[in-house]
């Protein structure tokens, strides 16, 4: 979560600044928008910052959608409840087996106890209070017996709820890496799978590549049929992204605004602009219909760039070399894949 340190005169300074900042977009001056803008502009959030130039980039004016995916992205803290309920869980069940813990560790005691009292009638020969300490014993070897059968009954019960809450857990974390509009990866489960792609080091003769997809003319999709419609192409093109035959390893995520990005650890140049590619013709062939005359509205293309990473490369020079690509595909006349 950030923290807000700015005193009373800066901060109405950054809010003169959110005022204008605001009126350079098309998203409405919302809690959600105020606050990525504030963050931006204050500079206390920097992956937060690079997001919103590189989606700036790519869409001058951003809408709604983008500043909604910025907030839930890099302001909102993502699975929070659910991390937050399942902790609860958690220490109600730890709770409740110290408890039968505890319970089982008395009745060992009260037995160990009685074990003492029975032998020293033993020692002593007193056959008169021999027969009640043996009474005795034989109660708490019955005690005893329950006990820890109880106590084994909740380690299997609890064991089973602890898996349970850690399947749970692991879903949240999945959900909270999910763009719920695309259903592959957002920015944060993007950058947390190249960080930990780059932290391999690829199998002689194979590379981590990256390719960076684009939808173009998004902006005239938008200006021309509405942001519904712009939701549909990007949603379509999600579809696009989950229908590729999966590469092992190989992770889809949604970059930014209408730009997506395909992750390929330990394959090749040539391998990775054929997925390109199949990407490109699918995209193409996708045709957003008009729901109720069926009428093509929108025939969707997109360009691609393709890198592969070089030793000792961190991973903004990484993304930077696809984004170049990228940007040479367009410049080239789009609806094409270029390789770096």
């Amino acid at each position: 979560m950030t923290s807000y340190r700015e005193t009373k005169e800066q901060t109405l300074a950054l809010l003169r600044h959110v005022v204008a900042q605001a009126g350079q977009h098309d998203a409405a001056l919302t809690p959600l928008t105020f606050a990525v803008l504030y963050e931006h502009l204050a500079g206390i959030n920097p992956r937060l910052s690079s997001a919103f130039e590189l989606a700036c980039k790519a869409t001058p004016r951003l809408d709604d959608t983008t500043m909604a995916e910025l907030h839930r992205q890099f302001v909102a803290e993502a699975g929070a409840e659910d991390a937050e309920r399942i902790r609860g869980s958690m220490q109600r069940l730890m709770s409740s087996f110290a408890e039968s813990a505890a319970r089982t560790g008395q009745e060992a005691g009260l037995f160990g106890q009685q074990l003492g009292g029975l032998n020293g009638a033993l020692a002593a020969g007193d056959l008169q209070g021999l027969q009640a300490r043996m009474n005795e014993a034989l109660q708490g070897t019955q005690a005893m017996q329950d006990a820890v059968a109880t106590l084994q009954t909740r380690v299997g019960d609890s064991q089973r709820e602890i898996e349970g809450l850690r399947a749970e857990l692991l879903r949240s974390r999945e959900e909270a890496s999910l763009c719920p509009m695309t259903r592959v990866l957002n920015r944060r489960g993007f950058e947390q799978r190249l960080s930990d792609m780059l932290h391999e080091r690829p199998p002689r003769g194979t590379s981590h590549c990256l390719i960076l997809v684009d939808i173009d003319h998004f902006k005239r999709v938008n200006d021309t049929h509405g942001h519904l419609v712009g939701d549909r192409v990007i949603a379509g093109l999600g579809e696009v992204l989950r229908s590729v035959p999966s590469e092992p390893g190989m992770a889809c995520a949604r970059f930014g605004g209408e730009e997506f990005a395909i992750l390929l650890p330990a394959s090749s140049l040539p391998r990775a602009a054929q997925v390109a590619e199949t990407v490109r013709a699918r995209a193409r062939a996708m045709r957003l219909r008009n729901r109720s005359t069926q009428e093509v509205l929108v025939q969707v293309t997109v360009s691609a760039g393709v890198a592969a990473w070089q030793p000792g490369e961190d991973a903004d020079a990484f993304v930077a070399c696809a984004d170049a690509a990228l940007y040479r595909a367009k410049e080239n006349g789009r609806d094409r894949v270029t390789v770096a």
